[in-house]
Formats: structure tokens, C-alpha cells, sequence
């Protein structure tokens, strides 16, 4: 192609509309827990769902920050571009699933989040299986930088996600939930305190 746009501003572009997309879904999170503010009895609050909500948004944000090293691509290509956004849009569809546009036929909370995990969790792991594709994108040097604990993360992330999918016990689910939350929150420690 003539006149080859030049890298910098490819990534500028770039992540102009990963913003977008994942400033749409922390604005869903937070309009979803205003709202529980501004009515709880309204809403009937389910703990199990509210951590669900702070995973989210911890994964949410995590992402936006290691998308930083997309400027490491020397090469953009369309693909690589459409899969950029397809894989924001992701956490967009999990934070959608979690803040639903009406809890029209729903008892609360519990009731949605219990009908709907399934969907839910499918769209987290395929956040996660979406997250080693991205990290090979940035290179095998990068990939490797982030250790053995990396790899562990997501595998460990997918198999608690899809363990929900099938629990429908509460206590099982607080647990898988507090398993979750420690194991991200411990990674993003360890891995991004800089950029």
C-alpha cells in the first residue's frame, strides 16, 4: 500500500478505540453499581455478583493497561487490528452480562446471575483464552518475559470459570469467586506495578 501510515500513529489509532470500547464497559460497571446505590432494596443485592463485578472491572482495567505493549508490533495489519477489538469487545459483552439493560423477570440478582453464569463465564474464559493469543501477538520475548505464572493465571482463571458454569451451590460459588479474585489480583501485583 502507498504511503504506509507509520507505526506510532497506528497504535495511537489503535488505542483510540480500545478506549472506547473499554471505557464503555467500566461505564457500565459503574452506572450498574450506581444504580444499587441509589436503590439497594430495589435491586436485592447478591454478594456472589458484586465480586463478580470488581473481577471484571480488575480484568477490564488490566487489560487496558497491558495493551500498552501493543506498540511493540512492527507490523499492523487489519487482522491484527479487527482482533484487538474483538478481544475489548469481549470484556464489554462480560460487563453487559453482569449489569443487564432490565432485571425485568428476575427476583434480584442472584436469580440473573445464577440464569445467566453460563454465559457469563463462557465470555470470561474466552477473555482469557483471547489473552494468550494477544500476549503471542506482542511476542515470544514478551510472552516469556511474564514467567511460568503467566500461563498458570489463565489456565488456573479457566478452569475456576468453567467450574462455575456447572455450580449452583451459593458457598461454591463465593469460593470459586474469592479464588478468582485473589489469583488476579496477585498477578497484576506481581507483573504490572510499571509499565
Amino acid at each position: 500500500m502507498e504511503g504506509a501510515i507509520p507505526n506510532p500513529e497506528v497504535f495511537t489509532h489503535v488505542r483510540v478505540i480500545i478506549g472506547i470500547i473499554l471505557g464503555l464497559s467500566v461505564s457500565r460497571l459503574l452506572t450498574g453499581i450506581a444504580r444499587i446505590i441509589q436503590h439497594p432494596q430495589r435491586k436485592n443485592i447478591y454478594a456472589v455478583h458484586l465480586g463478580w463485578v470488581l473481577f471484571t472491572f480488575l480484568t477490564v482495567v488490566h487489560f487496558w493497561w497491558f495493551e500498552f505493549y501493543l506498540h511493540q508490533l512492527v507490523l499492523w495489519k487489519f487482522e491484527a487490528y479487527l482482533f484487538v477489538i474483538f478481544f475489548a469487545s469481549l470484556h464489554f459483552l462480560a460487563c453487559a452480562m453482569l449489569f443487564p439493560d432490565s432485571m425485568e423477570g428476575y427476583a434480584g440478582y442472584e436469580d440473573y446471575f445464577m440464569s445467566r453464569r453460563r454465559w457469563f463465564f463462557g465470555i470470561m474464559i474466552s477473555i482469557f483464552i483471547f489473552d494468550f493469543i494477544d500476549t503471542v501477538m506482542k511476542g515470544m520475548v514478551h510472552f516469556q518475559s511474564l514467567g511460568a505464572e503467566y500461563p498458570f493465571r489463565n489456565l488456573v482463571l479457566m478452569g475456576l470459570l468453567a467450574t462455575g458454569i456447572y455450580l449452583n451451590n451459593q458457598r461454591a460459588q463465593l469460593a470459586l469467586l474469592i479464588a478468582a479474585l485473589i489469583l488476579q489480583t496477585a498477578f497484576i501485583l506481581i507483573q504490572f506495578d510499571t509499565i
